[in-house]
């Protein structure tokens, strides 16, 4: 009795403490993220139920408020308004007080009010859930104890950490700070690494902030999703259905005259367009910048073509004061960045809130195009054609 009802061997309490983790992780990321908070697919009252009461033994988390803030940070995203951006409050508050911020923006009623709206509201979360989420807690320190006896603490411990680290730290920590994107979203996101295992596919957060209604986290083909895996296992089971998916992009015949589909392709998949965008255009700013180098080395001195890409790519204003008037000299003394900047801003207008009709948007991209393929640039060129080759499909 003093190990416990299951006495194991240490590796079998290695184990116990990752799968009990695990199906934490899948919760979170299953029921509070993707079905919760954006609705991607529909879930059996069975498996909400389970999830729920998972949820408050090992976390103590009200989903209305989980889904509120994580809300909040999609469209507050980088701003002084978002609850855990680390472009605005450091890296490391939120890495390793992560967990403190969610704490104090769920005690914000207006956020509550705002953006949490659809989340269950029953007698078990009025009543148990929501006012005791604390006791669920102690409830699974309770039954640890008596499972495992004394190294239950431990187990318990991971339990209790695991979330708070990984999601509410490495995930809006690092997720937003350090890693590849495959979408140039308006914010900082970034794929922590292609294999989503330890946090059930939340590493690929550039991939969810591009297509953030898509049940379906993984989009290249060397990218794993596990909770993707599962919500098809689900699904198979008849216990969920996949609401919505990322579009997928498919290579069609080069088109001489831009059109309404051609339009809608190059918006569907605009954040690609510009990642893309960015990519082919990386050879120039190499050369522009070793051209600078050596007759303005006081201008690109210790500037890299990363640097200067993401100055690029990002509107001035969330530049700062310095880099803008680096950014100014830089565009003056090269007509090529000039003409690359200014081509990726009017490109980026033709999905931006307008006035403009859907033909004054066809006749834009064409004139665009056209444009781009005269300027003499030649990776310019090669988008332009690539562009006239964008199609959408069903996912």
């Amino acid at each position: 009795m003093l190990n416990g009802l299951i006495p194991l061997p240490w590796w079998g309490y290695v184990i116990v403490a990752l799968v009990l983790s695990h199906v934490t992780i899948a919760a979170v990321t299953i029921f509070l993220h993707r079905n919760q908070a954006h609705r991607a697919l529909e879930l059996h009252p069975a498996v909400t139920h389970f999830f729920r009461f998972w949820l408050w033994l090992t976390t103590g988390q009200v989903t209305r408020a989980w889904v509120a803030i994580h809300r909040k940070h999609h469209a507050r995203c980088e701003t002084p308004d978002d609850p855990h951006s680390p472009q605005v409050r450091g890296l490391g508050k939120v890495l390793w007080q992560g967990a403190e911020l969610y704490r104090a923006e769920a005690t914000n009623v207006e956020t509550l009010a705002r953006y949490g709206s659809g989340t269950p509201d029953d007698v078990l979360e009025r009543r148990l859930y929501t006012p005791h989420s604390g006791l669920g807690i102690a409830l699974m320190l309770t039954i640890d104890l008596v499972l495992f006896g004394p190294i239950g603490l431990s187990i318990w411990a991971v339990q209790m950490i695991w979330i708070p680290f990984f999601a509410a730290g490495v995930i809006n920590g690092i997720g937003h700070y350090w890693g590849y994107r495959n979408f140039s979203c308006n914010d900082a996101s970034s794929n922590i690494v292609p294999w989503g295992i330890l946090i059930g596919g939340e590493e690929l957060h550039n991939n969810h902030h591009g297509y953030s209604y898509s049940a379906k986290f993984s989009n290249r083909w060397y990218e794993f999703d596990i909770g993707w895996l599962y919500i098809r296992i689900l699904e198979t089971l008849g216990f969920a259905k996949v609401r919505k998916m990322a579009p997928k992009l498919r290579w069609g015949e080069i088109k001489r005259f831009c059109d309404a589909d051609l339009l809608q392709a190059i918006i569907t998949h605009r954040y690609e367009v510009l990642t893309r965008y960015g990519r082919l255009m990386k050879r120039v700013y190499a050369r522009e910048l070793r051209q600078m180098g050596r007759n303005l080395p006081g201008v690109a001195g210790g500037l890299s073509v990363r640097q200067l890409r993401r100055w690029l790519s990002q509107d001035q204003d969330a530049l700062q004061t310095t880099e803008q008037i680096r950014l100014h000299i830089i565009l003056d003394r090269s007509p090529q960045l000039a003409t690359i900047y200014r081509m990726r801003q009017e490109l980026a207008a033709l999905w931006a809130r307008s006035s403009a009709s859907r033909e004054q948007l066809v006749a834009q991209l064409q004139d665009w195009c056209q444009r781009a393929e005269q300027s003499g640039i030649a990776a310019l060129e090669q988008f332009s054609i690539m562009l006239r080759r964008y199609e959408s499909c069903p996912a």
